[in-house]
């Protein structure tokens, strides 16, 4: 028994699909597949069935997989000590990261960040609130940097900066001729909004008390802001973009962007780790490394602005 086939086996609970599984563990389906056999075969027991409808645990797989996960988590926590006892700087390190969040910020940080540590392996994947807490939870991410949300009592949270909404409006829309946007301007808009899910626009939605959010002939829903930001630009509605976003624009593009009026709407930028992190070393890093990167005015919540 090894510390890679229970990694195997985890990740094959967790995805119930050999290929997919087989892809997360970096290894080809065939060599998963033979050593969670080969894992069966020394515990005498079946872990998985095997049917056209997928990979299920049986239930003593279950069981086995819960211990599973222990050791894995008891193993990582043991090499994250020696990491931190020797530096803290070297080694794998994963960073979940908010879609609304990673184009804005990552550029910023991530290429000095690795050129300067060339031990540290970071790597970086984006996923929604979520489906960030229940990755940290299950130890398959080592920190995350989201938005602070509501349900976040059980993680150690570090505030990175704090950043505005921003309205991005048409040129042939009515909103175009305001200075600022107040949040009675929205509610008859035709607004470009993300997927209920994101908190990007769950925030917004609260915020603005945005019931035209769930009317399917109003508001229109699609993927990401930089595809909302391409329909304003050919003339359509309104969308919103966060305050980082600013400085990736051209000239054109900033004479479309509309503040919103006193008190501002903005959200706060955190870094989340399980309570038991143990990687302090970096973390202070990472922090340092973020804080720097960011405008200084938005290192602090000022009085015009309203966490949301």
């Amino acid at each position: 028994m090894t510390l890679q086939q229970l990694e195997y086996v985890v990740a094959l609970a967790r995805m119930c699909h050999f290929g997919r599984a087989a892809e997360a563990c970096g290894v080809t389906q065939s060599t998963l597949s033979s050593m969670v056999m080969k894992l069966e075969k020394e515990l005498g027991l079946s872990l998985f069935t095997r049917s056209g409808h997928g990979v299920r645990p049986t239930p003593s797989g279950e069981k086995l997989i819960v211990q599973a996960r222990h050791i894995l988590d008891e193993a990582r926590r043991l090499e994250a000590m020696a990491t931190e006892e020797r530096g803290g700087v070297g080694g794998v390190f994963r960073l979940g990261i908010l879609p609304t969040i990673a184009p804005y910020l990552l550029p910023r940080f991530f290429p000095s960040l690795c050129a300067q540590n060339k031990k540290l392996d970071l790597r970086v994947v984006e996923m929604k609130t979520d489906e960030m807490k229940r990755a940290l939870e299950h130890h398959d991410i080592d920190a995350g940097i989201m938005v602070a949300v509501e349900g976040l009592e059980n993680f150690e949270c570090h505030t990175l900066y704090y950043e505005q909404f921003l309205a991005y409006v048409a040129q042939k829309d009515a909103l175009f001729s305001h200075q600022s946007i107040k949040t009675a301007d929205l509610a008859d808009e035709a607004l470009w909004l993300l997927d209920e899910g994101h908190c990007f626009r769950d925030q917004l939605v609260k915020f603005c008390s945005l019931k035209s959010a769930t009317a399917p002939r109003r508001t229109y829903t699609l993927g990401s802001i930089e595809t909302f930001m391409r329909m304003v630009e050919s003339g359509m509605g309104v969308t919103f973009i966060p305050e980082l976003a600013l400085e990736q624009l051209s000239a054109e593009q900033r004479g479309l962007v509309r503040p919103f009026a006193i008190p501002i709407p903005t959200r706060e930028i955190i870094l989340t780790t399980t309570t038991d992190f143990v990687r302090h070393t970096l973390r202070d890093l990472l922090i340092t490394a973020i804080s720097r990167s960011v405008p200084p005015q938005m290192l602090t919540l000022n009085n015009t602005e309203q966490r949301v």
